[in-house]
């Protein structure tokens, strides 16, 4: 029971601090009202956490002790008897402002009015925390505020903007209690109030919303005059200040250190109308100028104002007749002070009080449009300041520029017309005719092209080269590259007469042409403006096509021969529509039907082209580097002649002749080209027939081995000696286990005993030696696995003629043998068990010498430790 004790006692202390207290506020200090105004007192409940809306009563007490009900939000019956008419009548009302707020409100107060109200809240609480009411002392004054209009000095209602105007009022108290004025100027127009000036109840003035510049420059002003007269002047009428003026004084206590607004009065002091300005602007309507000539215009003013106002004038052109739209231009301006701020070549001058005269010289087209003049009127202000008045927009003047346009005609003629292809074209485009010629005006030309229409086809014109005013010229898509290699060229060789030649005309360039001649205007700006174009009547370039045609005839003026002879063959050339042709010759020569040993093989020999400039194309035999000769015996007649012929040379031979047609300068154009007929080279011999074969006695090998490769030629028919035999031999190999890849050349053994053996990547040489006449061996030392693969050789036999000179014949190839390298299972593994095991035996002689160092010095120092601690137990026993 000890412990439990205190708990009370601390739920107590815990709902006493959770309590809030209630506390009702009335205004501080006291009230203060005039007779005849509306008393407000307003009430509030803070720290309330009760019903929605709380209750109040209100009561009144003369003297503060003893209080009288008044009115209640919760009772109907509370008010006593004397109160309740005056609320029925509405004088005395209660209006909630919020759930804990209310007022008090009691219209038309009088002096019994005055004395003490309180304000308190019904309570339900159990107990009393906070204050539940509070009173006001309200004091209740006669009316002694006395408002009144003045006598107006200044001019009758209506007057013209810019004209000054006064207004006044009178206002005074005789207030028991010191109290100050407070004194507003307000303007009505229409339902609109504007306030103008304040005098605070503290002495400052306060200009009205849009009034504090006109306040700052002194235009408008609030002046006391006598003890109890408020002036207003204004210095400037403007249109705006028109309406209703009204003055607006309120009486104002102290109380407490605060100010109590204790009642308002205003007077209507009287109407001010503002009289517009009338000003009107006038100019011609309707005026034509010739281009190059002045343009004058006056714009005459007309207004009611003669007092002391400036006008401005600006002139604008448009090239619309509204000048509100975008992209006038002012022209020139003369303002108020009379300053002329004008462009080049336009002047403004005053004529006289009333008309003012614009001057643009040097007219063009582009001052063709619409001009206005735009006045305003200006009144000076205080502080140098000025004051628009009015303002006005003439009607647009519309300036027509008339000119005399250039005439003229255009005259195009083919001074040169070409007759074939590749033939000069020349074209001339004159002026003719001129008529009105001045010097700002030029002209330059454009140049079309229109093919040929074919039936009903729509045909658009190509422009092909334009020349602007400032004499720039650009080439259209169908010129540009040619005139850029000078194909094209356009020129101007006379003042009137422009050129266009075509160097070299194309069976493209056939169709019609014409020219376009324009008129450029130079302008103000020293710019070019086009004014006119004039077309020329179309030119047709034509001539008839016809197919060329080259005809090429070879014959052989020798048609027995033998091998080691001479072969001639003649090719004879004529040619039909080709102009001034030359011709080129190709000799060019194929194996006959049933040669497989290079089948569809055209092989180009030596040519002789329209220069007469011989040259070898593919003749590849060192020994017969004279053997060939090509030449010229006639314009249309070539010879071609090859010495000591061999076998190898059968074949069928032709010439392929190409004309070539002449081209401006040094150039040469291909016309046409011609195959003649093939003239055969057949040798009729039966000489021996080679054969070649492969033999190797080790086609499978293990890696480092010799390969020895045997390539045997043998030979069958007529017999030979050998001294009249030689052969080529060629060593291929195709490392893959197909003839899928491309042969590779190993080494080579010509007929005259020289080797050439090529590069390898891997370590294995090669060697290749004559055995004997008929027996070649090829030796691969230390093969390698990429030595394996399919091995030929190639043979091509050289045979002694009669004559004494050396017959190739034809190539000949073995079969292929394939070779086999394998790996030595034991050689390659030897190497690495004898290394594997050297290592092993290091590493175990290591092993045993580190345990037996170790073991020999640790164990020892151990045993010595031991025996030190037993001597010392001795050594203690026997203690």
């Amino acid at each position: 029971m000890g412990r439990l004790a205190p708990r009370p006692l601390l739920l107590a202390l815990l709902s006493l601090a959770l309590c809030r207290g209630r506390v009702v506020r009335v205004p501080a200090g006291s009230l203060v009202r005039v007779v005849g105004t509306e008393l407000v007192i307003p009430c509030n409940v803070s720290d309330y956490d009760g019903p929605s809306e709380q209750n109040f009563d209100w009561s009144f007490s003369a003297s503060g002790s003893s209080f009288v009900e008044l009115a209640s939000t919760w009772e109907a019956g509370f008010p006593a008897q004397q109160y309740r008419e005056r609320l029925q009548r509405g004088d005395i009302l209660l209006r909630r402002t919020a759930n804990d707020a209310v007022e008090l409100h009691i219209k038309n107060v009088q002096h019994p009015d005055q004395g003490h109200y309180k304000c308190s809240t019904p309570s339900t609480d159990a107990t009393m925390q906070g204050n539940y009411e509070d009173t006001v002392q309200v004091k209740v004054l006669p009316d002694a505020l006395r408002v009144a209009a003045s006598p107006q000095p200044s001019p009758g209602p209506s007057l013209r903007e810019g004209e000054p105007f006064e207004l006044r009022c009178s206002a005074s108290t005789t207030s028991p209690l010191h109290t100050h004025l407070a004194l507003q100027w307000e303007v009505r127009r229409g339902p609109a109030r504007r306030s103008i000036l304040s005098l605070t109840h503290e002495g400052r003035f306060r200009p009205g919303p849009g009034y504090e510049q006109r306040y700052r420059s002194g235009d408008v002003r609030l002046d006391t005059v006598g003890s109890d007269g408020y002036r207003l002047s204004v210095s400037r009428a403007l249109s705006s200040d028109q309406g209703s003026y009204r003055c607006i004084v309120s009486e104002w206590i102290g109380e407490q250190g605060s100010w109590q607004e204790i009642q308002e009065k205003a007077v209507d002091v009287g109407t001010v109308v503002i009289q517009p300005t009338v000003l009107r602007a006038a100019v011609a309507r309707n005026v034509s100028v010739a281009e190059g000539k002045d343009l004058g215009l006056a714009c005459n003013i007309t207004t009611d104002r003669a007092d002391d106002v400036r006008p401005e004038v600006t002139w604008s052109f448009s090239r619309t007749p509204d000048s509100m739209l975008p992209g006038s231009r002012v022209l020139a301006r003369l303002d108020r002070d009379s300053l002329v701020h004008s462009s080049p070549r336009v002047a403004l001058s005053h004529m006289d009080a009333r008309s003012y005269h614009l001057l643009v010289r040097d007219v063009s087209k582009e001052n063709a449009g619409y001009y206005f003049c735009h006045v305003a009127l200006w009144t000076p202000g205080h502080n140098r300041t000025w004051h628009k008045v009015a303002e006005a927009v003439s009607a647009p003047a519309a300036v027509t520029v008339t000119w005399l346009e250039p005439d003229y005609q255009v005259y195009l003629n083919a001074s040169k017309a070409p007759e074939f292809s590749d033939d000069l074209t020349e074209l001339e485009c004159r002026i003719v005719d001129v008529k009105n010629p001045e010097a700002s005006v030029r002209f330059t030309v454009s140049w079309y092209y229109r093919a040929n229409r074919r039936s009903d086809d729509v045909v658009t014109s190509e422009l092909l080269a334009v020349m602007n005013g400032d004499w720039t010229l650009k080439y259209g898509e169908r010129s540009k590259q040619r005139a850029r290699e000078g194909d094209f060229i356009f020129s101007k060789e006379h003042p009137n007469t422009f050129n266009f030649r075509i160097q070299r005309t194309t069976e493209e360039d056939r169709g019609n042409y014409y020219c376009v001649v324009s008129a450029w205007t130079k302008q103000r700006n020293n710019s070019w403006v086009k004014s006119k174009d004039v077309f020329s009547k179309p030119i047709n370039i034509f001539w008839a096509l016809e197919d060329s045609v080259l005809v090429v005839k070879a014959r052989q003026p020798k048609p027995f021969f033998a091998a080691g002879n001479t072969f001639e063959m003649t090719c004879k050339v004529s040619s039909k529509n080709i102009k001034s042709p030359r011709y080129s010759v190709l000799i060019t020569a194929e194996k006959p039907v049933g040669d497989l040993s290079s089948p569809n093989e055209t092989k180009y020999i030596i040519s002789l082209d329209q220069d007469s400039v011989v040259k070898l194309e593919n003749w590849t035999d060192a020994s017969r580097v004279d053997g060939v000769v090509l030449e010229k015996v006639q314009e249309d007649e070539f010879r071609y002649r090859m010495y000591q012929t061999q076998v190898s040379d059968a074949g069928l031979y032709r010439c392929v002749v190409t004309a070539w047609s002449p081209v401006r300068g040094s150039l040469w154009r291909e016309a046409a080209t011609s195959l003649s007929n093939p003239i055969e080279i057949d040798f009729q011999t039966s000489g021996p027939i080679f054969n070649a074969s492969v033999h190797s006695d080790t086609p499978s090998v293990i890696r480092g081995d010799l390969i020895k490769l045997f390539c045997i030629i043998t030979v069958e028919g007529a017999a030979l000696d050998p001294d009249d035999m030689a052969f080529d031999v060629s060593w291929f190999a195709v490392h893959s286990f197909g003839l899928d890849k491309a042969p590779v050349l190993l080494s080579s053994l010509d007929r005259k005993g020289i080797v050439n053996t090529a590069q390898r990547d891997w370590k294995s040489s090669l060697s290749l030696e004559r055995m004997s006449m008929l027996e070649f061996l090829l030796q691969v030392h230390g093969s390698e696995d990429q030595d394996f693969g399919n091995y030929y050789c190639s043979v091509t036999p050289w045979v002694k003629a009669p004559t004494g000179s050396w017959q190739k014949e034809a190539e000949i190839q073995s079969k292929p043998i394939f070779i086999t390298v394998k790996m030595d299972v034991l050689n390659a593994f030897k190497y690495p068990l004898l290394i594997g095991i050297g290592l092993s035996a290091a590493i175990g002689l290591l092993s045993c010498l580190i345990g037996y160092c170790s073991s020999h010095w640790c164990c020892k120092k151990e045993v010595q430790e031991t025996r030190r601690e037993r001597r010392r137990l001795m050594s203690m026993e026997m203690d």
